[in-house]
């Protein structure tokens, strides 16, 4: 009688006791990406841009990415091949030195656009759930029932650098926003300043991220049980003695005393020693 097998890495004496068909998404192609983007232009809300035109420097604070908007369309020259449009919006906050007083924080959005092209295959069967309302429906997603869905994966940006230039140093190139989503204006809390008089603010950001093209598809796989949790579920109640409960938590020794290296030895050590956990 075979052990039971659990959900990890499989041995070569496991027994498939049958094999199943799975409606899934099964990816095509994807990629990854390292973006420097220099000198964004950083729109600020009102307040800020009142301490930006006083200000005679700034110090970059800290970025975030709020959302990602994406778009796949068609090659047409190479079936198979979608370009994915990709639109970044990051709310970034730093500090405004005016003078010899404290610095005033400001806060602001930068946005990034980029284009990437995936192979995503070729489907021509039209693909309707009955999850979909037709009321909801629009005419862009009627006629889009057989794209790949594009996936984006993103951490939070790096600020690589951040300046302060006058109105008469800006870029020529520069391009004004025309629309920015709802949401995204009422993640600041006030109007944003798209004017082009005053002082400007330009970021650089260092992005990570993974782009990939997906289909949804059937596929037969190997299945060897139904999968039951082992772990039992812990009673969080009132009838919990809370005294035992912190008995149960391991002393936080990192938190006392400042490790020697940002990770932990290959045993578990909370202090890193050259041999193993005894």
């Amino acid at each position: 009688m075979p052990e039971k097998v659990v959900p990890g890495p499989v041995q070569d004496s496991a027994c498939i006791r049958e094999a199943v068909c799975i409606h899934t998404k099964k990816i095509f192609d994807s990629c990854r990406d390292k973006d420097c983007i220099e000198d964004l232009r950083f729109y600020p809300t009102q307040s800020s841009q009142c301490a930006i035109d006083r200000a005679i420097s700034v110090k970059a604070g800290r970025a975030e990415l709020l959302y990602v908007y994406i778009d796949v369309e068609p090659v047409g020259f190479n079936r198979g091949f979608f370009t994915v449009d990709v639109r970044y919006f990051y709310r970034v906050t730093a500090d405004a030195f005016v003078g010899a007083a404290r610095p005033v924080e400001i806060s602001g959005l930068c946005v990034f656009d980029k284009r990437v092209i995936l192979f995503g295959s070729e489907g021509n069967a039209k693909v309707f759930t009955s999850q979909t309302s037709l009321e909801s429906l629009g005419e862009q997603e009627l006629r889009c029932t057989n794209l790949p869905t594009a996936v984006v994966e993103a951490v939070d940006p790096i600020i690589l650098g951040m300046k302060l230039v006058d109105v008469c140093e800006c870029r020529p190139c520069d391009c004004e926003l025309t629309e920015i989503p709802p949401c995204i204006c009422s993640c600041f809390g006030s109007d944003l300043s798209f004017g082009s008089e005053g002082k400007r603010v330009y970021v650089t950001l260092g992005q990570f991220s993974l782009i990939r093209l997906e289909r949804e598809t059937q596929l037969l796989i190997p299945a060897y049980d139904y999968c039951m949790p082992e772990k039992e579920c812990t009673c969080g109640g009132c009838e919990d003695d809370p005294c035992e409960i912190f008995r149960q938590v391991k002393f936080p020794v990192d938190e006392f005393f400042p490790p020697n290296s940002l990770h932990s030895g290959g045993c578990g050590c909370n202090i890193p020693e050259p041999g193993c956990c005894k």
